[in-house]
């Protein structure tokens, strides 16, 4: 008992590398997320999420994994029937028709329009509402049989997770919840093993430097010890009725559905597809198609009265009609597609696809949808590790001893 009553401070030496080791972890994870813009003074004196730093290599590397090993964009827009999409469309695109014949005669025959019997105007609206949406039925085949030229996959994924780092860290800290968990854990758990080691050197070995290293060698090792354990060892190692496997690797199919919920219904939406495909990247493509087929429309609308109607208004004023019409398409594209998102996300099924595509992915493949994290950076998490347990030691050197 008397021992103990003197040497009470040793037992202190185990618990506070304990608590070193499940601070160090907790801090390491924060810097890898957080802050998401830089705080500081730039360019080296401050510090942003290593994440957040790197959104845009990050979300690259998603979108390779995606279309590498998961899903093909041109198939799952082959399961995209157009005339389902102007189906969906039809109440907007017979609203359009209406609007456009208004827009075209008001500003290029208003004399003659007012003059028109109501009959000839409803027959000039029903040709108009029937042709119209067999030329973007047409236009939607085409497109989707062309998506690679149309659809700037990666452009899009980089965009909206650069745009949205929140996003982008909620992927990661979503799918490796547990192992994160984990990782702050076994920081307390390792740090008290070595802890214990450090009590039983220092009680009879007390040079100055030996707490700070220790320190340093605690913070380093639970870190390292942690990140190894999530993904290592890749095929189970077994000993009698007891297995070993990488944590993250043990949830491939738990993970799978996460990462695939969060990617269909966050990243790859509907509005999002469609969005860029008409008005991304790309969209230069698409808007000389879209005036094409709205041309194509205004032609099919004259129908066999082209001639005369060219005749009588002049080509440049045809024209002038085309475009007006396609500019007034355009104005409301927006909503017309809108219609159709609901059966699109139907038709694309892509958190299904993502998901069993990811459960049947094996070990080595799968361990790469979280690993980008730490692989290039985890020399950083190391570091910090080290340099707060060093600082916790030198601070139990001259506060205990």
């Amino acid at each position: 008992m008397e021992f103990l009553i003197e040497n009470w401070i040793y037992g202190l030496i185990p618990l506070i590398s304990g608590l070193v080791g499940w601070t160090t972890n907790i801090l390491a994870l924060r810097m890898t997320f957080y802050p998401l813009e830089f705080r500081g003074i730039p360019p080296y004196l401050g510090w942003q999420g290593i994440i957040p730093s790197k959104a845009g290599v990050m979300a690259g590397k998603a979108v390779d994994m995606i279309t590498k090993n998961l899903v093909q964009i041109e198939d799952q827009f082959a399961y995209i029937d157009s005339h389902r999409v102007v189906e969906e469309m039809a109440p907007e695109l017979e609203r359009v028709s209406k609007k456009i014949i208004e827009e075209v005669m008001h500003t290029q025959a208003e004399t003659l329009w007012s003059k028109l019997p109501d009959a000839v105007k409803q027959q000039l609206f029903d040709g108009v509402k029937e042709d119209l949406p067999l030329t973007v039925e047409e236009l939607m085949k085409e497109i989707n049989l062309n998506i690679s030229e149309f659809f700037d996959l990666r452009g899009m994924v980089v965009s909206t997770l650069v745009a949205d780092k929140e996003l982008l860290n909620n992927i990661f800290l979503k799918c490796g919840a547990k192992e994160f968990k984990f990782i702050e854990r076994s920081g307390a758990y390792f740090g008290l093993l070595f802890g214990l080691i450090q009590m039983l050197v220092w009680y009879y070995f007390q040079p100055w430097w030996f707490l700070p290293l220790a320190g340093v060698a605690v913070g380093f090792i639970t870190n390292w010890l942690a990140l190894k354990l999530i993904f290592k060892p890749q095929k189970p190692w077994r000993f009698g009725n007891f297995h070993i496997q990488g944590l993250f690797i043990k949830r491939q199919k738990e993970v799978s559905a996460e990462y695939a919920s969060i990617i269909a219904k966050q990243v790859l939406t509907s509005p999002r597809i469609f969005d860029n495909i008409f008005f991304g990247s790309k969209s230069l493509a698409v808007s000389k198609l879209t005036r094409k087929y709205i041309a194509k429309a205004v032609d099919m609308a004259a129908g066999s009265s082209k001639e005369l109607i060219q005749l009588i208004t002049g080509n440049k004023k045809y024209k002038i009609i085309k475009n007006i019409a396609y500019s007034s398409f355009m104005e409301d594209l927006r909503i017309i597609i809108s219609r159709a998102f609901n059966y699109a996300e139907e038709a694309l099924d892509l958190e299904n696809t993502l998901r069993e595509k990811m459960q049947a992915l094996p070990p080595w493949e799968f361990v790469s949808f979280l690993h980008p994290i730490f692989e290039e950076d985890e020399w950083k998490l190391i570091t910090v590790g080290a340099i707060l347990g060093g600082l916790a030691g030198l601070a139990q050197l001259y506060l205990l001893f």
